[in-house]
């Protein structure tokens, strides 16, 4: 992470002998917010953060699993791990999150979504998640937020770790790392496996259908900082993920039993590499200098033939933030290269984006500044400008509010563009305009050592959605009005801690005034845990109101609740036992369909009542 230059984190100077020190300071630097490092408490922004010992707790999540526990967000599966996942962030559509791992996009530029169930949790240290519109921060398609995922870096003495775990549907899991700094260089390598049996991603009453789709997963990540004089640091990072899913293929349910292949499978990987030189010029002046790739390729093998979609998206960042007497002025210039490589014949398969941003941030007394200003020129699209600005006011030591407004865009997909006809039948329009926001939002919050709470209120207006005509091709027409309100609040007393969110929205379309498609109106999450002495119990809880599978709202999906159970036990220093009892009553519940499940469509399966177990060892 960026070096801070933030003259009110200066009290935050760690000591170099201290590991826990430097642990608890790091644990409350935000940078997604503002593109440099700021104390939690000075964030302007609806921000969140997922650290280490969350994911931990999560045992074999996936995740999408893991992100659904956080305020603001719903999700989406297709049939288990490794099957099809989505995330829509305070209403807005799965393809309107931008998704960065160390700074690095990594995305589909033909479907505009992230790979989300074949990032490996194992070898996340941290999540970053910033709600609302972020384009007049990082570019295109940030219209509902950003989640930005940190992998492991090193820092202190080396240490190790290492894991295996084993669950319902012969879920197997198995994780190592090391990580620390020897003199002047920093290091860090980590690897995960992930295999299980699954369940049929599709529900029907054809036992001959009701096959096992797994999922098999093998990740490595590193990184390596070498500081070669004070205020100046070259390092590399480094996310490897593959993973092989098996899958229903629909259409095989209508061939006699006889003739069906169940040998329908993808191939799905993932990397994320970049090169970072951090130079502190002058005493005022700290530059960031970023060469990275993102690459996203899914190779499915079907009855009817193999296909290739191939994502790659070169990217340079160079960012100079300024400490200016009052305040810090950031500017930055941020290069972007897509490349499509695919057994489908599209008509044009790269597109650059060269963006220019301005950002300003200042406290002064009680009253915090934050302005952002960008402009993106695509060779596609030609220009497009957002900005934002943000204010806050502390009332006193515990109570803070907010204001906001920023807008937003994003490019259409090279599939809404340019996928080729399919059977003589038009599916793509290469005269789409890119989708645009405007969003408003206001916070009232509330932090003591012991108690956060807080109370977040948007709108988000959408125009130019894409979406699909009568024939199946996309066409700019729909409007979305998305308003919400998300409560949240965390407590810890003695040796209990209780926290959890309650998000009540309407994410509409404007012109039929029907609910978007599999979002709710209501959803809420809590976690209520209890420690004493090396023993941990906690109690989770997901709920969410009726959804709808299509736009006309005429196909429902009905509303859940669901409860885990964790537990965790420190046997030694050294080593800690872990369980984790998912879906504790069994409910039956669907997070999507395929189709009208009561005509010719099919409802996708989701996990019973599963069982998880794990052993962690990491010498102290």
């Amino acid at each position: 992470m960026k070096k801070t230059i933030i003259a009110s984190l200066v009290g935050l100077a760690l000591s170099p002998s201290s590991n826990s020190a430097e642990h608890i300071a790091l644990a409350d630097i935000v940078v997604t917010a503002s593109r440099m490092e700021q104390s939690k408490a000075s964030v302007l922004a609806d921000v969140s953060v997922i650290e280490r010992e969350q994911i931990e707790q999560a045992g074999q999540s996936t995740l999408v699993e893991v992100l659904q526990t956080q305020p603001g967000i719903e999700i989406t599966n297709t049939g288990g791990a490794g099957k099809a996942s989505g995330i829509f962030m305070r209403g807005t559509s799965s393809n309107h999150v931008l998704v960065l791992i160390d700074g690095v996009r990594v995305n589909s530029a033909t479907l505009g979504t992230t790979t989300f169930e074949n990032l490996p949790v194992a070898l996340i240290d941290r999540i970053e998640i910033l709600r609302g519109p972020a384009t007049s921060l990082y570019g295109q398609d940030a219209i509902g937020g950003v989640i930005q995922i940190f992998t492991k870096k090193g820092h202190g003495d080396p240490k190790f770790y290492a894991g295996i775990g084993y669950g319902t549907y012969n879920t197997k899991t198995a994780e190592a790392s090391v990580h620390g700094s020897i003199n002047d260089t920093s290091f860090a390598l980590g690897v995960s496996s992930l295999d299980t049996d699954g369940f049929s991603a599709l529900k029907t009453n054809n036992p001959n259908l009701n096959d096992k789709d797994g999922y098999r997963n093998l990740s490595f990540a590193g990184s390596l900082s070498q500081k070669i004089a004070d205020g100046h640091e070259l390092s590399f990072q480094l996310l490897s993920s593959e993973g092989h899913a098996k899958f229903d293929n629909k259409f095989n349910l209508f061939n006699p039993p006889a003739t069906i292949n169940f040998s329908d499978n993808a191939h799905i990987s993932q990397l994320s590499y970049s090169l970072t030189s951090k130079n502190k010029f002058l005493p005022i002046w700290l530059s960031t200098l970023r060469l990275g790739e993102g690459v996203d390729e899914s190779v499915t093998f079907q009855s009817f033939g193999r296909s290739l979609f191939r994502t790659k998206q070169r990217q340079l960042s160079w960012q100079n933030d300024i400490n200016l007497p009052v305040g810090i002025l950031t500017l930055a210039y941020d290069r972007l290269e897509e490349r499509v490589k695919s057994t489908t014949n599209f008509s044009n398969t790269t597109r650059n984006n060269d963006g220019y941003y301005a950002g300003y941030l200042v406290t002064v007394d009680q009253h915090t500044l934050q302005l952002n200003y960008r402009s993106d020129h695509n060779s596609r699209f030609g220009n497009n400008d957002t900005g934002g600005i943000a204010y806050g006011y502390q009332f006193n030591d515990s109570w803070r509010a907010t204001a906001s407004y920023g807008s937003a865009f994003k490019a259409p997909t090279f599939n809404d563009l340019y996928f080729p006809d399919s059977f003589g039948f038009a599916t793509s329009n290469p005269n789409l305009d890119p989708e645009k926001s405007d969003n408003i939002e206001a916070s009232l919050r509330f932090q003591q050592e012991h108690t956060n709470a807080s109370v977040t209120i948007y709108e988000n207006k959408v125009i130019n959605l894409i979406a699909l005509d009568s024939n199946f091709i996309p066409f700019n027409v729909n409007k979305a009005k998305i308003q919400g309100m998300t409560l949240a609040a965390s407590q810890d007393w003695n040796n209990w801690q209780l926290n959890g969110s309650v998000d009540i929205q309407s994410p509409r379309d404007e012109a039929t005034k029907n609910l978007l498609v599999r979002r709710a109106n209501r959803h809420a999450k809590a976690n209520l845990s209890y420690t004493t002495g090396d023993w941990r119990f906690g109690l989770e809880s997901n709920t969410s109101s009726k959804r709808y599978n299509d736009a006309a709202n005429n196909i429902s999906i009905a509303g859940y609740t669901v409860f885990n159970l964790t537990t965790d036990y420190q046997i030694n220093k050294d080593w800690k036992a872990m369980a984790r009892l998912n879906n504790v009553f069994d409910k039956d519940y669907a997070l999507a369909y395929d189709g009208n499940p009561n005509t010719t469509g099919y409802v996708y399966n989701t996990p019973g009542s599963n069982l998880f177990v794990s052993l962690r060892w990491q010498p102290q």
